[in-house]
């Protein structure tokens, strides 16, 4: 859900801070606004474990919250612990969501707010169970509070106008919520957790955007765009398996990576694609090249990242601390 020079880094992040908000689809590299500002990523280190912002203890049970509310279309994490664990799992939002063990430090799982979550109070339910068949459910507040979104006026060229267009939208949405629904139980990054596909980089176009294309077509911007040219090397954010690599019409060719436990990369407007479904891969291998494929009036790469089916923040999910 890292970081070079904690120093440096901060001093990023404030950058970043300074205009970022919270996105449907791969787009073009569209002007800032005028008070917005653009920052260099600078290539990460694995962050530190924070300290856990609170800590609930019940029936031998102790949940470790790293967060003290969740912004629309921002992730958090919980930490589980007790003598003999055996599994963890929450529910939020009506879903559930399997924890993922870590040796000698019991079951850790990320929660997700998709960026038009209602920000309210809502019930956090930590379920643990036991080797001697003992079961806890903790009840807990959890705040969803409003994200910091711009607004977009964007104009697509005639040639490919038709791709502004509600029906084809929610029909390249409803595939990548397919995608999106299948859980592996497994966990398939590493400790030094995820890295943006182009180290280095300049972000332009923010995530969660409020988007008008042609003047009729209003969505959100599912994810950050990374300026660019044609062919540079993309690599993978984490290890995982690709779990789709092909051609969508908004986010022309694109490789979408299965990291486990409901996390997601997509990596969108390639030229080419150098990898098939199905295959392993491993942090920092060479996926494709960027290009200028589907709805795109310039070379640029579109990043996006999903979490238990909802699309995130993904820089704010790369400066989040994973086990």
């Amino acid at each position: 859900m890292k970081r070079a020079g904690i120093a440096g880094f901060a001093l990023v992040l404030c950058l970043l801070m300074a205009w970022r908000p919270a996105g449907a689809q791969g787009i073009e590299d569209t002007p800032l606004p005028a008070d917005a500002t653009q920052a260099p990523i600078i290539t990460p280190t694995p962050l530190p474990r924070p300290a856990p912002v609170s800590t609930v203890e019940q029936d031998g049970t102790t949940v470790e919250l790293f967060f003290s509310t969740i912004a629309q279309g921002q992730v958090g994490l919980v930490h589980v612990i007790g003598a003999g664990l055996a599994g963890a799992r929450a529910r939020l939002f009506d879903d559930l969501i399997d924890f993922f063990p870590v040796e000698g430090d019991g079951f850790y799982g990320l929660l997700a707010a998709n960026m038009e979550q209602n920000p309210r109070s809502y019930d956090l339910t930590i379920f643990a169970w036991y080797d001697d068949n003992r079961r806890v459910s903790i009840v807990l507040p959890l705040d969803i509070v409003r994200g910091d979104f711009i607004r977009q006026d964007i104009t697509m060229a005639p040639d490919r106008a038709y791709l502004v267009d509600a029906e084809i939208e929610r029909g390249e949405l409803a595939k990548l919520e397919s995608i999106f629904s299948q859980r592996t139980p497994e966990h398939l990054w590493d400790a030094r957790g995820f890295q943006m596909p182009i180290l280095n980089s300049t972000l332009t176009s923010p995530f969660g955007a409020f988007r008008t294309f042609n003047g009729i077509l209003q969505t959100r911007h599912t994810g950050w765009d990374i300026r660019t040219t044609l062919g540079v090397p993309v690599m993978a954010s984490a290890s995982g398996v690709v779990a789709y690599a092909g051609r969508m019409d908004i986010r022309g060719n694109i490789v979408v990576v299965d990291h486990g436990y409901g996390i997601f990369t997509t990596y969108n407007h390639l030229s080419q694609i150098h990898v098939t479904r199905g295959q392993s891969i491993v942090k920092g291998q060479i996926i494709g090249v960027t290009g200028d494929t589907g709805r795109s009036s310039g070379p640029h790469f579109h990043w996006e990242v999903a979490v238990n089916g909802a699309f995130v923040d993904s820089i704010q999910f790369t400066q989040t601390w994973l086990p």
